[in-house]
């Protein structure tokens, strides 16, 4: 059992969830690099605080809290360090074999492209709850229990960062 030293299985919970982590972080930062480093951090500290895990929560909702507040935190110190670039690089890792591209994998590719794109004006909060919703899957119960907020306040931040999502969007549009 990893909670008492067991690497196997600290190894398994690695296996089973460092793919999620580093798609959140990547999602929240917007930087291989931050993403890659807030992966290891989120790691290091499920590592550290595995005996102090209760079982008040389903333990992936645990990790998908650890991650989204390790990726705030990095987004947040390094934010005024250095500027934020997006390229076809940090996209993810996730590329869809040329042979196999249906136009329904091109779509949804360049949506999740330009959510991604967008996301950069959003603030963490909002991020946060556009990162768990609509590119991770939680239905509202399990934010809440990640975000450590209540069930209404999911809902009305989640709103509100929609909207933010379509009136930045609707900037750039005027702009280009």
């Amino acid at each position: 059992m990893a909670a008492v030293g067991d690497m196997d299985a600290f190894r398994q919970i690695y296996k089973i969830f460092s793919s999620t982590v580093y798609t959140i972080a990547f999602n929240i930062t917007r930087n291989r690099q931050d993403a890659e480093e807030a992966t290891q951090d989120v790691f290091v500290r499920v590592h550290r605080k595995l005996g102090d895990f209760q079982f008040g929560s389903s333990f992936g909702t645990w990790i998908y809290r650890i991650a989204v507040n390790t990726a705030i935190n990095m987004y947040h110190n390094r934010k005024n360090h250095r500027q934020k670039v997006s390229s076809l690089d940090e996209i993810g890792d996730a590329a869809i074999p040329v042979s196999n591209i249906t136009k329904d994998d091109l779509d949804r590719k360049s949506a999740e492209s330009n959510v991604r794109g967008l996301l950069g004006h959003l603030s963490s909060e909002h991020r946060s709850c556009i990162v768990l919703r609509e590119l991770e899957g939680l239905d509202y119960k399990e934010m809440a229990d990640v975000l450590r907020i209540p069930l209404n306040t999911v809902r009305s931040r989640l709103k509100r960062a929609r909207q933010a999502l379509i009136a930045v969007g609707r900037s750039l549009e005027r702009s280009i």
